[in-house]
């Protein structure tokens, strides 16, 4: 029976096997891929650039006129007394008259103090600043998906690194079963190897829920089925190492929180303007094209009148004063620019302290890396020795799994320092600007 148990349990290890390392390969550019088509908060930031490229069309500036038309139909019946001066009294009943109108007018600023102008160029800067905000967006998502990414190829090779141990720990058991039975092995050193196997299977067991709680997560920024299942890539390659003043330059030019504080400085230069713009007089011009026809009953002289013609002119507005609310606006405003200058200082001095910190994370996690690497070169050598003593029964099972827990710990702490550099790697990239522009 439990020969028949131990055939079960690697027929089952087998197939986990299989379905771990045969599912369809998610690659990390078809990730991107599909993140820049079906991610929720890019695709959301796409809509809000098409928002503001619509508010910067010439169709929302205020440089093209206003034309209305107008029309009616009016319907009146009226009884009149009229008396004059005299006493005398004259009446009229029911009097119907029937009228239309129509007309077609025009107004157009002619001037406004620049303020329209100025207004304009601040729809287009607004403009640049919603596509750089989209950018924002791009590079955390992007942030966010190669982060659960490599936590999912961690948690992928640490499944396959306990399934090895595991099927291990059912090869000691069933020695374990075979030398009790035959006489050679304490009942204790079975119970060990039964022990060790279930703590196996359980350190496996959450390991794939863990793993299928990430492909969910990661399935969720995809914008896709969160119940697809794939695989990933594990394979992980270095750029390159960073040099702290060559990404600080880089960062100044492309980083793209610089850029939307240098965008809203802008915008808010181009405040002042448009308030200090209501300083200056406004002059319209307007024009109407109309006619208005009367139709008359019998108890008027003339049944019809039809009136039409064109009308046009020029008027001049200027607000004297207007409470000193605009002067208000134009103190508020500059105070506005001197908070974003100190503002850019400050995330001048931020960014720098966080490129420094990066590069230190980077190097430091390449360095643990490169130990980690040797660690479990060591602990790959130091287990093969200990099998072979234990198969030759100069070492005790305790000493055994020692060496096996070793190995595990070991793989498990290179899998995490791997995808550490790499995530580490990313931010500096993030920071530079050039996140957007590696190739995967």
């Amino acid at each position: 029976m439990k020969h028949i148990k131990f055939a079960l349990f690697l027929w089952i290890t087998t197939a986990s096997i299989s379905a771990v390392f045969s599912q369809e390969l998610l690659s990390k550019k078809e990730a991107i891929t599909l993140a820049l088509e079906n991610n929720y908060g890019i695709l959301m930031a796409k809509n809000n650039i098409k928002i503001a490229e619509n508010n910067a069309s010439v169709l929302n500036s205020g440089f093209l006129p206003k034309i209305t038309a107008s029309s009616g139909i009016n319907y009146s019946n009226n009884n009149t007394e009229l008396t004059s001066q005299s006493g005398t009294t004259s009446k009229t009943d029911n009097a119907e008259v029937t009228s239309y109108n129509g007309s077609l007018a025009l107004n157009y600023t002619l001037f406004d103090g620049f303020g329209r102008a100025y207004n304009y160029k601040k729809l287009k800067e607004s403009y640049n600043l919603s596509e750089l905000e989209a950018k924002a967006i791009v590079e955390n998502s992007l942030l966010q998906i190669f982060s659960l990414y490599y936590e999912v190829a961690r948690l992928t090779e640490d499944t396959k690194n306990i399934l090895e141990t595991l099927a291990i720990s059912k090869q000691r058991l069933t020695r374990a079963n075979y030398a009790f039975e035959y006489g050679q092995n304490t009942k204790l050193q079975l119970l060990n190897a039964e022990v060790d196997v279930n703590n196996d299977s359980i350190r496996y067991i959450n390991l794939q829920r863990l793993l299928s709680n990430s492909k969910r997560d990661l399935n969720l920024l995809l914008g896709r089925n969160v119940t697809t299942d794939f695989g990933v890539d594990t394979n992980i390659s270095f750029n390159q190492l960073f040099n702290f003043q060559t990404v600080l330059k880089k960062a100044k030019a492309y980083n793209v929180d610089i850029q939307k504080l240098d965008k809203s400085i802008v915008l808010n230069d181009l405040d002042i303007k448009i308030n200090q713009s209501d300083l200056f007089p406004t002059l319209n011009l307007n024009s109407s094209y109309g006619f208005n026809k009367y139709n008359n009953d019998a108890t008027f002289t003339y049944a019809e009148q039809l009136s039409k013609g064109l009308s046009a002119g020029i008027s001049l507005n200027w607000s004297v004063f207007d409470g000193g609310s605009t002067k208000t606006r134009i103190k508020n405003s500059k105070i506005i620019a001197d908070n974003l200058q100190i503002q850019k200082e400050q995330i001048n001095n931020t960014i720098e302290r966080s490129i420094a910190n990066a590069i230190e994370i980077y190097n430091n996690a390449l360095f643990i890396l490169q130990a980690e690497e040797k660690n479990v070169e060591t602990n790959l050598h130091n287990f093969s020795r200990t099998e072979e003593q234990f198969k030759l029964g100069q070492i005790t099972s305790i000493e055994f799994r020692q060496a096996q827990i070793n190995l595990l710990n070991a793989q498990s702490s290179l899998n995490q320092a791997k995808y550490d550099a790499k995530n580490a790697e990313l931010l500096i990239l993030q920071l530079s600007g050039d996140l957007l522009n590696i190739e995967f």
